[in-house]
């Protein structure tokens, strides 16, 4: 038994190291590619960057995630958190998400088809979690806890999108939730153990490899190819946590993400705009326009992530409701730092 877990280590460390090249390599090569293609972002009135750069890192970083996924699957020890043919699933559904994402990258598309693909792709991830593992502890019926877990990942696929505005911001986020959760899993007694945490630490590698290219100023940017498909996987790793048991972690570690989307959404909703019109008006997006540098709003969301790592770990040892109680507390803290004394626009 020893020496399986010394193989599931070295082999976890090696695909990770892999990973994180093929992810940092790929992003360069895909890089010189999109500059030639011509295909860039280039700054309007909602823009958030002033030069034109590449658009969609994330179709080398995304790829590069899968191949780790796979091959964890196939040799790892321990055995990945799901039967084969259930990841597969959802790593192809994820596949699915990024071709359709890369169309609209590349030419655009109206909201519905590609809210369409990510319900039905949420919705086959759901039909293949655990059966007897309740994400919502039990708390609701069985077939409204999956319905609420549908609607939860969908929401989460498009928040993950909607907060890919400034440079290192979704690639850090990735970053911190794949290397929280690995921790938070290997640290307790989660039922999906070393699996799932060793296909959370390579969301980790994954996004590193690509953020070194968009730390600020971004050389590249993940596009809807990298955010929508990473955004699925990141929700389906979520998931299952809280379906295995560390459901305080799984809420706690991306509250940044959840609270700023969220609070945005009801406020444009409130307002008469539409959830799909371009604005600037995210707690991180009023930072930078009231003279916050990209690379200070991110320094901040990483702070509060390493107290959100604190307290995830604090509620997976047995006290959800003060771990819970501080989580919200460093996240208003965190929004009032951002959005104090900013002027929305539209």
């Amino acid at each position: 038994m020893l020496y399986k877990r010394r193989m599931s280590w070295s082999l976890t460390v090696g695909v990770f190291l892999a990973v994180l090249i093929a992810a940092g390599a790929g992003t360069a090569a895909a890089r010189a590619w999109l500059r030639r293609r011509a295909i860039l972002d280039h700054p309007n009135e909602r823009s958030s960057h002033g030069v034109p750069t590449p658009r969609g890192g994330g179709i080398a970083m995304v790829p590069a995630l899968l191949a780790g996924w796979a091959g964890l699957a196939v040799f790892g020890q321990p055995p990945a958190p799901s039967p084969w043919p259930a990841l597969g699933v959802v790593m192809g559904a994820a596949l699915l998400l990024a071709g359709l994402s890369w169309i609209d990258d590349r030419r655009g598309l109206s909201p519905f088809p590609r809210l369409f693909a990510q319900v039905v792709a949420a919705g086959v991830g759901v039909a293949v979690l655990p059966a007897d593992a309740p994400v919502f502890q039990g708390l609701l019926p069985p077939l409204l806890d999956r319905f609420a877990a549908w609607v939860v990942w969908v929401w989460f696929v498009n928040l993950f999108n909607f907060m890919d505005g400034i440079d290192g911001l979704a690639g850090s986020e990735a970053a911190f939730i794949g290397a929280g959760l690995a921790l938070v899993l290997w640290a307790g007694n989660a039922a999906g153990g070393g699996g799932l945490a060793a296909l959370a630490l390579l969301v980790a590698a994954a996004a590193l490899g690509f953020l070194w290219w968009n730390w600020h100023p971004a050389r590249i940017f993940m596009g809807d190819v990298g955010s929508v498909p990473l955004g699925y996987l990141i929700g389906w790793l979520l998931l299952r946590a809280a379906a295995d048991g560390a459901w305080a972690a799984a809420l706690i570690l991306p509250l940044y993400f959840l609270a700023d989307a969220t609070i945005t959404l009801a406020r444009r909703l409130a307002g008469g705009h539409m959830p799909w019109q371009a604005h600037r008006t995210h707690f991180y997006q009023r930072a930078l326009l009231r003279g916050l540098g990209h690379a200070d709003v991110v320094r901040r969301v990483v702070i509060a992530n390493m107290a959100f790592l604190g307290l995830a770990l604090v509620g997976d040892a047995g006290y959800p409701a003060y771990a819970l109680g501080g989580a919200v507390a460093v996240v208003g803290l965190l929004l009032v730092s951002l959005g104090r004394g900013a002027k929305g626009t539209g």
